[in-house]
């Protein structure tokens, strides 16, 4: 559909729950300019040839932009960069990201289980969750180079100028894109109209905190014109981006909230999903509801709100103050 002079939206299918990610498509000179490419699965590949053939009238594809590294946004990165013999451009953190392996079902690296025995899960829940990572789905084959972008980089496509704004905390370096001339924000995963963005603890750096670079994130973000029309990686553009952030600050305002109301009796991980994420049907949603968990015990840990100690082979959280009093995020918050 085209959205925008010059612009087509492509709505991809996945094989989830949230069954699509969105695509877009800016003409630039004699050919295209993707952003984001959908996931490594064959009705990928199908409907890649039908748009190429179709929608873009058997024009070239001159660059591929990758908003982070998550496997439906770069799945078909390397597939397409090799075909069009054309440049990879994202942010240094996201494609060193994707270079990072993911574990097989032959063998559990040892700082896979550790991290969720840590978590109090079973050995058996463990595997499984292995299982689910390891999954053909979750794979994919990152190109052998790329141009790097940085936050404030200005991008020529066609008549218009995007200007790149890096956030994070759903992953490393997210790279959106601002016109300023059209009031456009493609904004990928940083910011959706109705879902949150996960912010996960991943085994690759359990000590971090997400959350926190998330939140500072907000205020960059903040600095856009609320006027922008957001076209999101998932469900449909929208307008009221500020209020929209606010909606999400508040939504982990009362994640924060309900952990600390928790441990007033100390609790293990798993323990604190079930009071954020009481309905898990799956060893994925298991696996995302520990990480994103996981990311705030992380956050209140590094304000200085909980304290942990090891019992046997996993982490128990403890409150350090207790006043009662709801957890309100602070003016600046610490990163």
């Amino acid at each position: 559909m085209q959205v925008a002079e010059g612009m087509l939206w492509l709505r991809m299918p996945l094989p989830f729950g949230l069954d699509h990610i969105n695509l877009y498509l800016l003409q630039h000179e004699h050919g295209w300019v993707v952003v984001d490419t959908g996931l490594n699965t064959p009705q990928s590949h199908s409907v890649w040839e039908q748009v190429l053939s179709g929608a873009l009238e058997s024009k070239p594809i001159l660059a591929v932009i990758a908003t982070h590294c998550h496997y439906d946004h770069t799945g078909m990165l390397a597939w397409l960069s090799d075909r069009f013999q054309c440049p990879v451009y994202m942010t240094f953190g996201e494609y060193s990201s994707i270079l990072q392996p993911n574990p097989k079902d032959a063998e559990t690296p040892w700082q896979f289980q550790q991290f969720y025995l840590r978590a109090g899960l079973e050995a058996e829940q463990v595997q499984q969750l292995l299982g689910a990572v390891s999954d053909t789905f979750f794979s994919n084959e990152a190109p052998h180079s790329y141009r790097r972008l940085r936050d404030g980089d200005i991008l020529k496509i066609g008549r218009r100028h995007w200007r790149v704004v890096v956030g994070s905390g759903h992953s490393p370096e997210h790279a959106c894109l601002y016109s300023e001339e059209d009031q456009m924000l493609l904004s990928g995963d940083q910011v959706l109209p109705r879902i949150t963005s996960s912010i996960c603890i991943t085994v690759t750096e359990p000590e971090a905190n997400p959350l926190g670079e998330w939140l500072a994130s907000i205020k960059r973000f903040r600095n856009l014109p609320d006027s922008v029309l957001v076209f999101p990686a998932h469900e449909l553009p929208f307008y009221g981006l500020h209020h929209r952030l606010q909606q999400l600050q508040q939504h982990h305002e009362r994640h924060l909230d309900l952990l600390s109301e928790a441990l007033e009796t100390p609790q293990g991980v798993d323990q604190c999903r079930a009071v954020l994420f009481p309905r898990v049907r799956n060893s994925f949603d298991l696996l995302m509801a520990i990480g994103e968990t996981q990311a705030h015990l992380n956050f209140l840990m590094e304000e200085g709100v909980l304290h942990r100690e090891l019992h046997n082979e996993a982490w128990v959280y403890s409150l350090r103050r207790s006043d009662g009093q709801a957890f309100a995020l602070p003016e600046d918050i610490h990163v």
